[in-house]
């Protein structure tokens, strides 16, 4: 694998956060952060798993487990970034979502929001 050469440019990586919910505004965050030269990463799974099952569909300690384990996925994630964008669709911002801006900012990453706050 290449590495970039000193006058390469270095792209910034940002992470997506917010309700996933709100699918629709992440992939158009997505698509407009990446024309405008950001590398972007996010959740992928909105509403079921790739088996095809659904949240619904698990018991309470399973779906804990899973999401538990997806927020961890996620702090990763961030902690690769160079700062988030909080899709915050009419102002909403729940409390995972508070929970990885506070991670963020803790780990000196910046917070930008679809909408103001």
């Amino acid at each position: 694998m290449e590495q970039l050469t000193a006058q390469e440019k270095r792209y910034p990586v940002i992470t997506l956060c917010g309700s996933i919910r709100f699918k629709d505004a992440f992939m158009e965050a997505r698509q407009r952060l990446t024309a405008e030269g950001c590398i972007v990463m996010g959740p992928e799974l909105f509403g079921s798993l790739p088996n095809g099952r659904k949240w619904d569909d698990m018991d309470v300690a399973e779906r804990k487990k899973v999401k538990d384990e997806l927020a961890k996925m996620h702090r990763q994630r961030i902690d690769m970034s160079d700062g988030i964008f909080v899709v915050n669709v009419g102002g909403y911002i729940g409390e995972s979502t508070e929970m990885e801006i506070r991670y963020a900012v803790n780990h000196g990453k910046s917070v930008t929001y679809l909408e103001p706050i």
